[in-house]
């Protein structure tokens, strides 16, 4: 099919050769005594985000001189053995001759500065948020502590969620691993020393892909000088069970290479216990039979994750990177007990019936990334290539046996069946970007193409015993596959007081689902654009204001169109469903910020046809599905409050509430197929302080509060949630090793129930994992262990919608 796209980028591409003027800047480097400071090194930084821009050295007689910079805004600094001159602004017109920069002679106390200077600070850019947290107390935790600290994040049990949206995680712009498990698993290992900020991107630009919604992206700080670093670290953890991870890192440069890899294990035994609810109604709205069950599941695996990277520099403009990471959870076992009794509206016992389900499984994910970066002769322009390949296996054994009771706890009959499950997903994907600076200005473009192929088989046997609901019928075979054609172009303007970002992507997607079974298939063959525009105005250096709006496309994931059932007994089924389709939506945002320290935002989010998960109750044949849906709207829009300042010089506070009402219109299919509207009016509260307990910033602390009032979850509604965090940490022997110790869920307080009461639809469930622990983690740095390292992850959205649990 012939991209419509193709004319669109050439011209894009033909504006990006275009020539700009240039000024230089000339100075000297002296020394608070005027003594001379030869090979002084110069930066030159963005004056919106102080990111490096270019540099040099001063030569013998301390001069300096730094050609063919962009009309913009800078800051300029001068360094010399470590100490600096105060940054000096510039708004570059013209070329400019300055005095000299002056670099104090006498160091400052280090402890102080530790102390009092290095707080934790929120910057807002025209298209993000970027909370800097680099040698501050709130970096002395592991990377997914930071990401549970970050404004703007709403943590909802394991799930980091902003405005109401599961957050993906991104380490360096790539994005790290699959399901939110692996995600933990994997920051948990990561330290926050090494990171330099967190982005929170609620409404990404056009160069990331449509698909999907807000994005936290770690940003860790670069290596600077050759050599090796090491490190080991582990962790125990004792809630019901105790469970610990070990894990080491290596890292090695020299000028031209650089070598990273990682590997953690971290096995785990832990009990979650549910409570679920059941109330059948009929034809006269009147409750008939009341099923309650209480399950208890003891889930156990061992999480191996492990990354290799390469990056290697051929000279000033040619740089190539690999990376490649291995995810795989072999011999899970899950053992559930069920217990259900059945009463009647005079709430005697009917009956009873005890299920036991045995699960085995088996997940491994291998990834590799190839990128290719070339830099034009025009300073700021680059090439990038890059090309990825992701196989996905996944293996599902599953047994369970059921057996009824009388309301005398006479046996009346069993029923027992196994399922075998296999999903297999492989991904490729290619890409191409293109970047300049115009002018003050800056253009990106890019081409990509991606390609999923799904294949996922269920069969169902040993059947014993009678049950309407569980046949060998349903075994089945789905095939899918998805091709996506997509192109960008983006481009970015400065002014004295404003700053713009216009982008538009275009997706061309083609999808084709089959169900031997059913005998099905469904095509999905669609062309959408996706605009975005972000503006920010510094009205002066304590007030600015931003807007941005984006469009987005959220795609079903390659488990929810399977047309299978996952079976929790032979009444109670998860299904998937073969006519999902894309939902799109639009979200706008406008912001107020502060002196970087408060911020207010108003956000609108039209949801359009969201996937959601919804529980249907059938009163006649008396089971409960949970099914995978497109709502039929769903809207969302809030008022953010955040705080984020140091009160005193050992203690940082940071407050964030949020006040929002979201709805969602949805099919009740066991209800006469009628529409119904669940809705909510929240309130999220979060409330962190970080102390600095020691003089010399060595032993630092942090209590937390979060509060929930409740949220929708499909068409479910949840009650209030309020957990209370402790954390202390202590560094040892010069930074070579640190200690530490975390309470979570003091209050135990932290597990919400989650109701869906409706029309002629009446159930409950509450589900409580291992939220309450105490975490003592130990951590050894060895080699140069001052150095910063290439940690990064793998962005694919792709990989977004493989399994998870």
């Amino acid at each position: 099919m012939k991209n419509p796209l193709l004319p669109i980028l050439l011209a894009c591409f033909a504006i990006g050769s275009c020539f700009s003027q240039t000024f230089k800047i000339t100075g000297k480097v002296i020394n608070t005594e005027n003594e001379v400071l030869p090979f002084a090194n110069i930066l030159l930084l963005n004056a919106v985000d102080s990111t490096f821009v270019k540099g040099t050295s001063a030569f013998e007689n301390g001069f300096f001189e730094l050609t063919e910079i962009q009309p913009d805004l800078y800051l300029l600094q001068a360094s010399y053995i470590g100490k600096g001159s105060k940054p000096l602004a510039l708004d570059i017109r013209k070329d400019i001759a300055l005095g000299a920069l002056v670099v104090p002679t006498v160091s400052e106390n280090l402890d102080e500065v530790v102390v009092t200077a290095r707080r934790p600070t929120v910057q807002r850019l025209s298209d993000r948020l970027v909370f800097n947290v680099e040698n501050t107390v709130v970096s002395q935790g592991n990377s997914w502590d930071i990401l549970k600290s970050t404004p703007g994040v709403i943590v909802n049990q394991n799930d980091l969620q902003i405005r109401g949206q599961n957050a993906t995680v991104y380490l360096n712009d790539r994005k790290v691993q699959l399901s939110g498990q692996e995600v933990q698993d994997l920051l948990e290992g990561l330290t926050g020393t090494a990171i330099k900020s967190i982005e929170v991107i609620a409404n990404p630009p056009a160069r990331y892909d449509a698909e999907g919604g807000p994005i936290l992206n770690i940003v860790t700080s670069k290596s600077i000088v050759p050599g090796y670093k090491g490190s080991v670290n582990g962790s125990l953890t004792q809630a019901v069970f105790p469970k610990f991870s070990l894990g080491t890192s290596h890292y090695y440069k020299t000028d031209k290479l650089n070598l990273f890899a990682n590997y953690s294990i971290n096995p785990k035994k832990e009990l979650r216990k549910t409570t679920k609810g059941i109330n059948f109604i009929d034809d006269t709205n009147s409750i008939f039979s009341v099923w309650d069950t209480n399950n208890e599941e003891i889930k156990r695996t061992t999480a191996h994750n492990g990354t290799f990277i390469l990056d290697y520099d051929f000279n000033d403009k040619n740089s190539l990177n690999f990376t490649s990471n291995i995810s795989f959870n072999p011999n899970q076992d899950w053992q559930s007990t069920l217990n259900t009794a059945i009463r009647n509206n005079q709430n005697q016992i009917d009956s009873t019936f005890v299920t036991d389900n045995i699960v085995g499984a088996d997940n491994t994910n291998l990834a590799f990334d190839l990128s290719y970066v070339k830099k034009l002769n025009k300073e700021g322009s680059q090439l990038s290539f890059n090309s990825h390949f992701t196989n996905y296996d996944g293996q599902f054994l599953q047994r369970i046996d059921s057996r009824y009771f009388d309301n005398n706890q006479n046996f009346i009959r069993d029923f027992g069946f196994t399922t075998d499950s296999d999903q297999n997903i492989q991904i490729y994907t290619g890409q191409v970007d293109y970047a300049t600076p115009i002018g003050s200005a800056s253009f990106e473009s890019g081409l990509k193409y991606s390609s999923i192929n799904s294949e996922n088989t269920i069969d169902y046997f040993n059947l014993s015993g009678n049950s309407d609901v569980v046949d060998a019928s349903l075994s089945d075979n789905f095939m899918y596959d998805e091709k996506v054609y997509a192109g960008y172009v983006s481009f970015v303007k400065n002014w004295e007081k404003w700053s713009m970002k216009l982008g538009l992507r275009g997706e061309l997607t083609e999808a084709e689902g089959t169900s031997q079974t059913l005998n099905r298939t469904n095509n999905q063959d669609f062309f959408e654009a996706f605009p975005s525009l972000y503006v920010l105005y510094t009205a002066s250096e304590k007030n600015s204001f931003a807007f941005d709006y984006g469009r987005k496309v959220d795609r079903p994931r390659y488990n929810d169109l399977n047309p299978f059932r996952n079976f929790i007994n032979e009444n109670d089924f998860e299904e998937g469903n073969q006519g999902l389709i894309p939902s799109f939506s639009n979200n706008f945002n406008l912001n107020y910020t502060y002196n970087s320290e408060f911020f207010i935002d108003v956000y609108y989010r039209n949801n359009g046809r969201i996937i959601g998960d919804y529980v249907f109750q059938d009163n006649t044949n008396l089971t409960l599905r949970e099914l995978k849906q497109n709502a039929i709207e769903s809207v969302s829009y809030g008022l953010d409050l955040t705080f984020s300042k140091g009160i005193l010089n050992p203690w940082y506070i940071y407050a964030y509430t949020s006040l929002f009402y979201e709805d969602n219109t949805f099919l009740a299919e066991e209800s006469g197929n009628q529409e119904f509207t669940v809705d909510v009016d929240g309130i999220y509260v979060y409330l962190a302080n970080y102390l600095t307990l020691s003089k010399d910033g060595s032993f630092s602390g942090e209590l937390a509060l979060t509060y929930f009032s409740n949220f929708i979850f499909g068409s479910y509604i949840s009650d209030e949630q309020l957990n209370l965090t402790l954390g202390l940490r202590k560094s040892l022997w010069d930074n070579k090793a640190v200690i530490s110790i975390a309470a979570e869920d003091i209050l135990e307080r932290y597990v919400p129930t989650y109701t869906s009461q409706y029309l002629n639809q009446n159930n409950f469930y509450r589900r409580r994992p291992e939220t309450q622990f105490i975490r003592v983690g130990f951590t050894y740095n060895f080699g140069n262990f001052r150095l910063q390292d290439n940690k990064r992850g793998i962005d694919k959205k792709e990989r977004d919608r493989l399994n998870e649990e």
